[in-house]
């Protein structure tokens, strides 16, 4: 810690060091985090130093005899480190698509009121929905490739539902903002299907799953991956702090409870790291998508949920 020196000095033979590093009179005083700094480089060279407390600041003071070669010192670690840290890169242009992302949760808790209905259709009387749709690991492999995303859309109860929706949300509209509303739900989607896939090939051919918890651990790494290549070169460390927050999240929500699937939340993580990873390598030097090709991706997106629920039905 620095401390005034208690110890009476003969300041004739002490000298501060001015804020500017050249010579001449001490202006100012410096703030105790430059003093902190300062005193750090003096002493890893050697050079005796000590402070001294003034009313609004701090002084550095050096012995005469070593004045100048603490001046230079001082003078190449300030030039080593001018630009340093690096600027913060400059964020790309933030999309609003809270409604978006709104209206879509809507959809799925309208979907989930759907399934408790009884109901006729495509020769299913009534449709059991839950049968149809699950992420049965041994229809996957058998070929109901389309499982893997009709799971996503099913819930267990309220609860399931609306963790699924707050969560997810969340993390989402954040995704949303950054990458537009079709590419930020497309890739969502891709991380929870891939995630279930991933989970029937590791999982006994017994093993049923449902929950769009995949797809929401998904867009916890994808957000995380984007945000971790973004800040790499930040000293700041800026950069670890999304995909940390994103563990602790995997560790609070994701291993807990006799129902918990750990596979699918496991692998739809590391999916959404994945593709947030190849995502974030295209888009980094290359202007954002225009709305035309939001609106496309959208359009997909949506065209092969209701594609897989038709062969699903079929």
């Amino acid at each position: 810690m620095l401390e005034k020196n208690s110890i009476s000095i003969d300041q004739l033979d002490w000298v501060a060091i001015p804020i500017q590093l050249t010579d001449g009179l001490q202006n100012r005083p410096l703030s105790k985090r430059q003093l902190r700094i300062w005193t750090l480089v003096l002493q890893a060279r050697q050079i005796p130093c000590h402070s001294q407390r003034l009313e609004h600041g701090w002084l550095l003071l050096v012995p005469t005899r070593s004045y100048q070669q603490a001046l230079d010192e001082l003078q190449a670690y300030e030039k080593a480190n001018r630009n340093w840290p690096p600027p913060l890169p400059e964020l790309p242009p933030q999309q609003d698509n809270t409604v978006t992302t709104i209206w879509v949760l809507i959809a799925l808790a309208l979907f989930h009121v759907l399934t408790q209905k009884q109901i006729d259709l495509l020769g299913h009387s009534p449709v059991n929905w839950y049968q149809l749709g699950n992420a049965a690991a041994d229809q996957i492999l058998a070929g109901q490739w389309w499982r893997v995303v009709t799971a996503l859309t099913l819930h267990s109860g309220g609860i399931h539902l609306a963790g699924n929706i707050i969560i997810g949300g969340i993390f989402v509209n954040r995704i949303c903002r950054d990458l537009g509303a079709g590419l930020g739900w497309s890739l969502v989607l891709a991380s929870g299907a891939s995630g279930n896939l991933l989970n029937a090939l590791m999982q006994t051919p017994a093993h049923r799953s449902i929950g769009a918890s995949t797809a929401v651990f998904g867009a916890v790494g994808l957000l995380a991956t984007i945000n971790m290549l973004r800040y790499r070169t930040s000293l700041r460390h800026r950069w670890p702090i999304p995909l940390a927050a994103a563990l602790a999240l995997l560790a609070l929500l994701g291993v807990g409870g006799e129902n918990t699937d750990i596979g699918a939340h496991l692998f739809g993580f590391a999916s959404g790291i994945a593709l947030g990873l190849l995502a974030a390598l295209y888009l980094d030097k290359r202007p954002p998508l225009s709305r035309r090709w939001q609106r496309v991706l959208a359009l997909v997106t949506l065209c092969i949920t209701i594609f897989c629920w038709f062969l699903a039905l079929r």
